[in-house]
């Protein structure tokens, strides 16, 4: 997988009037210059931001790339939840090193935890 590279991609992206112009034209050269697998630019080329998330991209450059296709922010949302559900978790990058599995990992991981146990812990003694 090369994350860097579809990073860089989305960068450039983001900030290059030439670059948005071959994007939307659908020129088959344009990922040429950077190191994607089929999976990527499968995933560039379709604006599956669901699995770009899985995959690793950086939310930052991410949401950049959706509001170029014109993706409302609650959607934007929604699609990367949607990528966690259908991919697996985040497979590399920032989000996979913090072990974020998703919205609904985290919440029945809260679930799991007991009930019973003070919040903060000096209820436990009755101190304040």
């Amino acid at each position: 997988m090369s994350l860097y590279y579809v990073q860089k991609f989305l960068y450039e992206l983001n900030r290059s009037p030439e670059v948005q112009s071959r994007y939307r034209s659908g020129e088959t050269g344009l990922f040429d210059s950077y190191d994607l697998t089929d999976e990527e630019r499968s995933a560039l080329t379709s604006a599956d931001v669901g699995l770009l998330y899985h995959l690793g991209v950086n939310g930052q450059i991410l949401m950049h790339f959706a509001a170029f296709h014109q993706i409302a922010w609650a959607d934007y949302l929604q699609l990367m939840r949607d990528g966690i559900q259908q991919h697996g978790p985040v497979r590399e990058g920032v989000y996979a090193m913090s072990g974020y599995e998703g919205t609904e990992a985290h919440t029945e991981a809260l679930r799991s935890e007991d009930s019973t146990a003070p919040v903060n812990p000096t209820d436990a003694k009755g101190d304040v």
